[in-house]
């Protein structure tokens, strides 16, 4: 990983994004002419790592299956994917996929059907928390991914600066509308800016209004629902904070970002569970103690984030069982999920890997605040949202039109209408 400083203008890699900006390539070699293909993983960096460590015991309990895991960039990763799966060329036994891109695969005819027999990934929903299982099913109700790890969301505050403005917790949890008020406050009173980036605050109010069943962006029938009251409300928020100066205008995981983290000039941020450890061991270890979470706020449950496991359809048949027990493994298996929870913060999509008592261990960044209970509430919370094939398309539609209401004093309604006639027209095309 390149210096901070030779990284100006360069992101950083997220937990989700290549924390690991090298990742080790796989153990292929040349094989020999009589040797069976290797049971392949693809996956992108962090999980990579957890896949290499269960195939460590999975190899000594196989020893006549050789395994390959190959790691792509997180892009780089979900491209070669949709291509591998379009055209059944290079494809892998198993697949690791991340929740935004389940969207994409999974309305797809790529994946196999784990509901199905010889599978049967039915008989373990209950084993998860409801909406990692249920984002995971196709069109027609079936599961094509099983989940292994969720993000479960919530608002990190700087308690030191919250004090210095003369706020507590519940001004910035009460609503979406206090949250605001509070920034305006944390801005006049302890110079620190509310939030990186406004959109960060229109995507959690548009997530935290969408229906149950639903999609982000889109109704039941695949229409495009950007005009809907949630989408003017989370417009008109992000507006006010621009307006006012509360936002900082710096992206997630850049360099600038970092550096108001560490310098207190951040005063909350909201993201998943995850992101204490990212900020204990790399991005701003220098603030430990100063940092609690709370749930969002309005009661606002979400995931920022998650992994599922999937067999693509034409990947070769004599691997298939293979490929299933591994998943099964790296997605059934308590110790397992304890494991990568403990070492990469992935925390477990299995209901019986929350009961442990780590969960109930104070978290030294967090100021030993037991946080782990609380996002442990929020995932068995978290509603179910549909992912759409053209969640990114609609997601970039929809920001772009937010840079204009922003940039070029657009008006709301008119940027509002004209995502939506973009996404009409795609969705006819």
């Amino acid at each position: 990983m390149k210096a901070l400083s030779n990284m100006h203008d360069t992101p950083f890699i997220s937990r989700r994004q290549l924390l690991a900006a090298a990742a080790a390539g796989g153990t292929a070699g040349l094989a020999c002419a009589s040797e069976p293909a290797p049971l392949t993983v693809a996956a992108f960096p962090l999980v990579d790592v957890i896949a290499r460590d269960v195939l460590k015991g999975w190899s000594q309990r196989h020893p006549g299956v050789r395994t390959q895991v190959i790691s792509r960039q997180y892009d780089d990763h979900h491209t070669a994917m949709t291509t591998a799966l379009s055209t059944s060329g290079h494809l892998p036994d198993v697949i690791a996929l991340e929740t935004s891109y389940l969207g994409r695969f999974s309305l797809g005819s790529g994946l196999e059907d784990l509901s199905a027999e010889p599978f049967g990934a039915e008989r373990f929903k209950d084993r998860f928390v409801p909406f990692a299982i249920e984002t995971a099913r196709n069109r027609e109700g079936r599961i094509v991914a099983m989940p292994t790890d969720v993000g479960p969301g919530s608002l990190f505050y700087r308690v030191d600066l919250l004090a210095q403005a003369g706020l507590k917790e519940a001004d910035l949890t009460r609503s979406w509308e206090d949250y605001v008020a509070a920034g305006a406050q944390l801005k006049a009173r302890a110079g620190a800016y509310l939030i990186g980036d406004v959109r960060l605050l229109k995507d959690i109010i548009v997530r935290a209004g969408t229906p149950p069943g639903e999609s982000q962006f889109f109704d039941r029938e695949g229409r495009p629902q950007v005009t809907s009251p949630r989408f003017v409300r989370a417009f008109e928020l992000a507006r006010q904070v621009r307006r006012q100066g509360l936002d900082a205008r710096v992206e997630v995981w850049f360099n600038d970002w970092a550096e108001m983290l560490k310098r207190g000039r951040l005063a909350t941020e909201m993201s998943g569970g995850w992101m204490a450890g990212q900020m204990a061991n790399w991005v701003a270890p220098g603030t430990a103690g100063k940092w609690r979470v709370a749930q969002l706020p309005e009661g606002t449950y979400c995931s920022y984030g998650g992994t599922y496991y999937a067999i693509p359809r034409r990947s070769a048949p004599e691997r298939k069982a293979l490929a299933w027990q591994l998943i099964q493994e790296l997605t059934l298996d308590r110790q397992r999920q304890l494991e990568a929870f403990r070492s990469q913060d992935a925390f477990p999509a299995l209901l019986a890997a929350q009961d442990d008592p780590f969960f109930d261990q104070p978290v030294p960044f967090l100021g030993g605040q037991r946080a782990r209970l609380l996002w442990r509430d929020a995932a068995r919370r978290i509603p179910v949202v549909r992912m759409h094939k053209q969640h990114k398309f609609a997601d970039e539609v929809v920001n772009a039109e937010l840079d204009n209401v922003l940039e070029y004093g657009k008006p709301i309604e008119q940027a509002l209408a004209d995502a939506q006639a973009l996404l009409v027209h795609r969705a006819n095309r």
